[in-house]
């Protein structure tokens, strides 16, 4: 019996120590994540964070994930997508609207009154890319598209309670439709990654931070422009959209079940998981922004009528752009909306 007994604890010393040896093996393959925001933001915390872990603990732990935040790899945040389709870094989440006319298709979603939620504007995205973009998307392995909630607008001097009254303002443009669209409106258009706004609302470079309120608080936004204007109803105002892309070479490289560990992390319930987080991150920069008692208003409707009327130039130009670069213009667009109203209905459960 204690014989017995000495085997058995020795298959189970023998058992523990393989087991602490293989927890503590090296991973397989190591992946390089950058973006361009700082770590306090949602980005990091709420959605590279968390994805990141998810595919280490699936894995097993045979992919280490190391996230580098703030351009910590270096660059400028429009280099990123070149940085995943290079292999500078193996991951990246960056803004598809820095690099302006690189992602045509895509800008259906960025024209002005076409976002509903985050969540539902992300999946709609998602299939869109996956039915219309390959040809845009073929250097990179796309892991999700997405959106944020509808932005909003952030004044340093006054609330915009009409069109009339961006006359003359810097704006900062988050994108080639809405640059086009305040350019309409009187305003004077100014492209500018998010991270350069704080110094250029505090030396009067932008007078207006057009953005959505998820990226207020980290910026400290509501103490820069504490001025703000929202655009409610059927369809926000705008939305911008984001890139979450793996370097070909990288995925390429993984055996089959680890391909299926970042596939099962990727596709259109990642972007719902994304979008959705968005829409969560909007609350604290409301929360910040009301804690300084800064004024807000909200677009009548008569108002907001009006400035869609404005802006459908904007709208017809991308429709006739399309078209002359050899696309549907018209069916892209269509398409667009279409799928945005599918899933609403998805998101609501209608």
């Amino acid at each position: 019996m204690k014989l017995k007994n000495l085997f058995l604890t020795l298959s189970l010393t023998v058992a523990g120590m393989a087991a602490l040896n293989t927890q503590a093996a090296e991973p397989e393959f190591t992946f390089k994540l950058h973006h361009f925001l700082t770590p306090l933001s949602a980005t990091h915390q709420k959605m590279m964070v968390p994805w990141a872990d998810k595919v280490m603990a699936e894995s097993q732990g045979r992919i280490k994930i190391d996230i580098y935040p703030a351009m910590q790899l270096g660059g400028k945040p429009p280099q990123l997508f070149d940085q995943a389709r290079k292999g500078v870094a193996d991951i990246v989440w960056t803004v598809g609207g820095y690099t302006p006319g690189r992602f045509p298709k895509a800008g259906a979603f960025e024209l002005p009154f076409m976002p509903a939620s985050a969540e539902a504007t992300s999946m709609a995205l998602q299939e869109y890319a996956e039915t219309e973009m390959q040809d845009e998307l073929s250097d990179v392995r796309l892991l999700a598209i997405h959106t944020h909630a509808p932005g909003a607008l952030h004044s340093r001097s006054k609330l915009i309670k009409t069109a009339a009254d961006m006359e003359g303002l810097k704006m900062r443009a988050p994108n080639k439709a809405m640059a086009e669209a305040f350019g309409i409106m009187g305003g004077s258009p100014v492209f500018m990654p998010v991270p350069a706004l704080p110094s250029a609302l505090s030396k009067g470079v932008v007078d207006v931070a057009v953005m959505p309120f998820e990226v207020v608080n980290p910026l400290k936004i509501q103490q820069l422009a504490p001025n703000h204007t929202e655009i409610k109803g059927e369809r926000g105002l705008y939305t911008q959209f984001f890139l979450f892309a793996m370097n070909k070479k990288a995925y390429e490289q993984l055996p089959a079940d680890l391909q299926k560990v970042i596939d099962n992390n990727s596709g259109i319930d990642e972007a719902r998981r994304l979008g959705h987080e968005m829409d969560l991150a909007e609350l604290p920069g409301y929360a910040a922004s009301h804690a300084e008692n800064n004024p807000f208003y909200t677009l009548t409707p008569e108002e907001t009528a009006n400035w869609k009327r404005m802006m459908q130039p904007v709208t017809d130009d991308w429709i006739a752009d399309m078209t002359d670069d050899g696309k549907d213009g018209a069916a892209l667009y269509q398409n667009a909306v279409n799928l945005i109203t599918k899933y609403e209905k998805v998101v609501s459960g209608s």
